[in-house]
């Protein structure tokens, strides 16, 4: 079993603070953070870390030593007395002190933390790339007035993950020396055990993707290809969940099997549609297709597989002239089938690289990371979309930007509970917190007025 790490969960009270105190630190760190970091940053994520490996790591470019490393327990260990010095005299630097001198509960003792920074704190990821900020620098990575790497190194980090890439075996050594020094200032080490030095032909992990070169002499100029895929351990992992979601589902309607397995589904296959996922889409859909049977079966176990088919079977999704699609062949009210997803439904579309340094917070790149955050309506319906160009993409309710991270719902103007339809006039598309506190306050509304009369 794999090593578990303690939590420091902060109050309701401590977590509006820490939130205030990122609030006011979190600006003045994006202008100066370097563009190689992408993990728990605003308007960045994993999609752009493995956007920039995939640039570094092309055939015809000449850096194919990977190292491959993990920080060793970064959040527990990082030094605060070198933390505090970083931060200098900030706003709420004093509370930052507190919270990482508070202690952990564990097994309802409690334990000092005199290093780290508390995982679970709205704050900590915060400070972890405070801590690790200068990388580039310490590793010798020069870049030119262009933002352009022009040295013999690269880095690309997402929190406490990295990888550098070097071209050459001994120079890739030298690397982890002086990476090694650079974090021991810090309170940091690598860990031996997930830190390797590996060629690209080799092939490496990193955020649930492998990264190879595969030989293609035919193919290609340079002779190879550069695939970057869902790792194994991350198709073994989403299997090993949806076995156990399966198994607990027995017993439950279908509608319970598809209201649990969806968003698994949906959520794994955007993860990783930006990479060649179509054969492991595939693959999963075939065994998925074993699992649903073994459903069915057990189910009905006195039924023929024919008779299963006919029950389970068919062609659900209007869109797509898919007869194996497995769901609830008895429509809705509105007329509509549920079933189950299919990750082959999931196109493979590319991601966009973020540009260099760039932060939300510059005024200049309004429009920028504006284009950016609509990129996620390929998440909506086609319906969803249509409200959304119906209310100019804003939010009706609090007059903010619609995508801005948050989950969205559908709001009925007039409440049919009041008689208004579901007809497109009469809806429109929401923050989730925005509907709830909307819905909150009909409902006193409608407790008012049953009182009065």
């Amino acid at each position: 079993m794999g090593k578990s790490d303690p939590l420091g969960i902060p109050s309701i009270q401590d977590r509006c603070l820490q939130a205030m105190v990122k609030n006011a630190l979190e600006p003045e760190w994006e202008a100066r953070f370097e563009g190689s970091s992408y993990g728990f940053r605003p308007g960045r994520g994993c999609q752009d870390a493995i956007g920039k490996i995939y640039l570094l790591c092309r055939p015809h470019k000449r850096k194919k030593w990977i190292l491959d490393t993990d920080i060793q327990g970064a959040y527990d260990n990082i030094n605060h007395d070198f933390l505090l010095k970083t931060i200098g005299q900030a706003p709420g630097r004093e509370l930052v002190r507190q919270w990482l001198k508070a202690g952990v509960m564990e097994g309802g003792v409690f334990h000092e933390t005199p290093l780290g920074t508390p995982q679970g704190g709205v704050i900590s990821p915060l400070l972890l790339n405070v801590a690790l900020h200068g990388m580039e620098a310490a590793l010798g990575v020069r870049l030119n007035t262009k933002g352009e790497i022009q040295g013999r190194r690269a880095v690309v980090r997402y929190a406490d993950d990295e990888v550098v890439c070097c071209e050459s075996q001994n120079d890739a050594e030298c690397v982890k020396e002086d990476f090694s020094a650079w974090l021991a200032e810090r309170g940091l080490a690598l860990s031996e055990e997930k830190t390797r030095i590996v060629h690209l032909t080799e092939g490496f992990d990193f955020l649930g993707f492998n990264v190879k070169l595969y030989r293609c002499p035919q193919t290609t100029r340079t002779g190879y290809k550069l695939l970057i895929r869902p790792s194994k351990k991350a198709v073994s992992a989403l299997r090993q969940k949806l076995r156990e979601a399966w198994r607990e589902l027995k017993g439950h309607g279908i509608q319970a099997v598809l209201r649990r397995l969806n968003p698994i589904i949906r959520g794994w296959a955007n993860y990783y549609r930006t990479v060649v996922s179509s054969r492991t889409f595939n693959y999963l859909d075939h065994w998925m297709y074993r699992r649903a049977m073994r459903y069915a079966r057990r189910t009905h176990p006195n039924k023929p597989k024919k008779w299963l088919v006919e029950r389970y079977w068919g062609k659900l999704n209007p869109e797509r002239d898919d007869r194996g699609v497995f769901g609830d062949k008895r429509s809705d009210r509105h007329g509509r089938f549920h079933y189950l997803l299919k990750f082959s439904w999931f196109k493979i579309e590319r991601h966009t690289l973020v540009k260099g340094t760039a932060s939300p917070d510059d005024a200049s790149l309004r429009e920028y990371w504006w284009a950016r955050r609509k990129v996620n309506i390929r998440h909506l319906s086609a319906s969803d979309v249509d409200l959304a160009n119906d209310q100019d993409w804003v939010c009706p309710i609090c007059g903010e930007e619609l995508i801005n991270g948050e989950a969205l719902q559908r709001h009925h103007i007039i409440a049919r509970a009041d008689g208004g339809s579901d007809a497109r006039g009469n809806r429109v598309l929401v923050h989730l917190y925005c509907h709830q506190q909307e819905t909150a306050a009909w409902r006193k509304r409608r407790r008012m007025s049953r009182k009065e009369s």
